[in-house]
This record gives C-alpha cells, structure tokens and sequence, in this order.
C-alpha cells in the first residue's frame, strides 16, 4: 500500500480539474502556488506513480513533453498538428476494432492504442481565414472586375 501524500493529491486533483492535458512543467507551475518548496521532480515522479496506479493517464506525444490526464477511464484523444493541442474525443466507443484485429491474429488481443490527429478547431478556423480572399477594396483589380461582370449582367436584363 502506498502512503498518503498531501502533495501527490494535490497533483491529482489539479489533473482532475482540467481538460487542457498539461504537461508535469504546467503541474509543477501549479502545484508550486500550493506547495513552493515542491521540486520538479516530485510532481515527476507523482506523476509516474498516479498513472501507474491507472488513477490518471500519461500521454505520450510525438512532439514536445508527456501530458497528463486526470480522467483514468479509456478515451480517445486528438493531437492537435499546428499548436499540439491535446483534446478529448468525444465518440462512440470502437472496441469493435480489438475482435477484427484478432480475426487474422494468432495471439491474444487485449486492447488498442488508437490516436487521431490534425487541425484542432482553433487552428482550423485561424488557417481558414488567413487563407479567405483578401477584403476587396474599391482600387483592386479584382473588385473592378467583379463590378464590371455586375453591369454586364444587369443590362441585360
């Protein structure tokens, strides 16, 4: 049995407040207004412990540190590719995929480890009106030219 800690539960229940998946710097920065004498360390290795205790995830990121999640059950998670967000997929649960990967399997499938991956919808929406047409001012060439096309079509009317 492992023994109380003040400062581990406090590293749990910060984890179990959020959803932003922070890494153990963020915990630490935290944790730090609660307990200032706490060393990075510390939160590292509480960090290890909770989640081999599966009282919290680690997630493994190919960009950047570890981040950690405060709910324990399984989920899906997406990667954000422009800002490496890590968020929380909401969706219909594809344990159905452990039964197809063991159709042609010998062994024993006990699980998956499935990540999605992309523009989070911040990013999209960021690099969507960077890429919008220009505002079209009265000088342009090309709002002259759509003016034009009006008049053409409205005289023939």
């Amino acid at each position: 049995m492992i023994k109380f800690s003040r400062q581990r539960e406090s590293i749990k229940n910060n984890l179990m407040g959020r959803t932003d998946h922070p890494t153990a710097e963020t915990v630490y920065s935290d944790i730090r207004q609660e307990y200032p004498n706490i060393s990075l360390g510390t939160v590292y290795r509480n960090l290890s412990l909770l989640a081999d205790l599966g009282e919290i995830q680690k997630i493994s990121t190919e960009n950047g540190p570890d981040r950690f999640d405060g709910n324990p059950k399984p989920h899906y998670h997406f990667f954000c590719t422009n800002c490496n967000a890590v968020l929380d997929l909401k969706m219909k649960n594809i344990d159905l995929i452990n039964v197809i990967a063991a159709e042609e399997f010998a062994g024993t499938i006990e699980g998956h480890i499935t990540q999605f991956y992309g523009l989070c919808p911040d990013c999209k929406k960021s690099l969507e009106q960077a890429a919008s047409p220009a505002d079209k001012t009265a000088d342009s060439a090309e709002y002259k030219e759509e003016k034009q096309n009006k008049k053409v079509v409205d005289t023939s009317k």
